[in-house]
């Protein structure tokens, strides 16, 4: 399986083509992706995935597509404290990015779902398709598409029969599982190429790395320790979100939230599981000072007094975590 996935993604990363091939070795830099037995992946579905992706057709008010929060311009995020859904409905929380989702253990702010497939069908049945009167339903959404031509032909290909409950979410979570994101100065930097960041970005990784205690939780080629953190954010709310205590009920967990990865972090404001912060420069400085304090703050926060000069060489180094890739939409049915 790890051999088919690491073949794949050689072949057609974000279903671009004709990629060269210097660039591919990059991968080298991540361990194989664990891929569910049940969803192996395939071109077939990838393909279906990234069509199902950009269809507003997905939505019960065929409104709302999959980009429409997570948009290739922002960093596969909103670019808004609220990100809205289909029927006008905003969400209480920022919308995360995609990058490198399929090497994620646990899924949204507070790791509810503990697979991808779970994870998007949670996502298409609750925001793209809620519940309410005179709504839409998932097996609405489903004969909709069962309807289009090429839809029930793309699903034939890739599951051998039309679109269900279960396989629409499992084309999804495929395309998704190409999301890697290989092309990028932070993975060349990795892999030995020191030119691949500028000598500013190079001072800012040092402070990342020591002085500024960054990589305690964004560590590794990933830039996240994919655990769950309270850094107050949100903790002066009349009623503070709960985050991780709402999955485990340990009161440790009160107020903490996965770490996200850092990457194209410059594109993906507002920041945090609020949206709260509107800046990367305010972003850094709730880090730098050990962040927000309240009862469960996590014990290794500490505060970091940073030079002006300190404080710009870390901004450029965030500012060079940037994913060199377009996700172009493709043709639908």
């Amino acid at each position: 399986m790890r051999t088919s996935l690491v073949a794949i993604l050689f072949a057609f990363a974000f279903t671009m083509a004709a990629e060269e091939p210097a660039r591919w070795p990059a991968l080298r830099r991540y361990e194989p992706m664990a891929v569910p037995a049940d969803n192996p992946l395939t071109r077939a579905k990838v393909e279906l995935g990234k069509q199902l992706f950009f269809d507003k057709r997905l939505s019960g008010d065929s409104s709302t597509a999959c980009t429409s929060c997570h948009r290739p311009a922002n960093g596969l995020t909103d670019g808004r404290k609220n990100p809205v859904g289909s029927y006008g409905i905003a969400s209480g929380r920022a919308c995360p990015t995609l990058w490198n989702v399929g090497y994620q253990q646990a899924f949204f702010w507070e790791g509810s779902a503990t697979s991808l497939e779970q994870a998007v069908s949670g996502v298409w049945t609750y925001i793209l398709v809620p519940k309410g009167p005179g709504r839409a339903t998932p097996e609405d959404v489903i004969a909709r598409l069962n309807a289009i031509d090429g839809y029930r032909a793309a699903f034939q290909a890739a599951f051998g029969e039309p679109a269900t409950l279960t396989n629409l979410p499992r084309a999804l979570a495929s395309f998704l599982r190409t999301l890697v994101a290989d092309r990028s100065a932070w993975v060349r930097f990795q892999d030995g190429d020191r030119a691949a960041l500028s000598p500013q970005a190079r001072r800012g990784f040092a402070l990342f790395d020591g002085k500024a205690r960054c990589t305690q939780c964004h560590n590794g080629v990933l830039l996240t320790d994919l655990q769950f953190h309270n850094v107050g954010i949100g903790s002066q709310a009349a009623k503070p979100d709960p985050g991780r205590f709402a999955i485990t009920g340990v009161e440790a967990n009160r107020g903490a939230f996965k770490t996200p990865t850092l990457l194209n972090v410059g594109r993906s404001a507002p920041y945090f599981h609020d949206g709260s912060v509107a800046t990367l420069e305010e972003a850094v400085d709730v880090m730098a000072g050990g962040g927000l304090r309240n009862p469960h703050l996590d014990a290794a926060l500490k505060p970091v007094a940073l030079t002006l000069a300190e404080r710009s060489d870390l901004l450029a180094f965030l500012r060079a975590l940037d994913v060199d890739a377009e996700i172009s939409q493709p043709e639908l049915p």
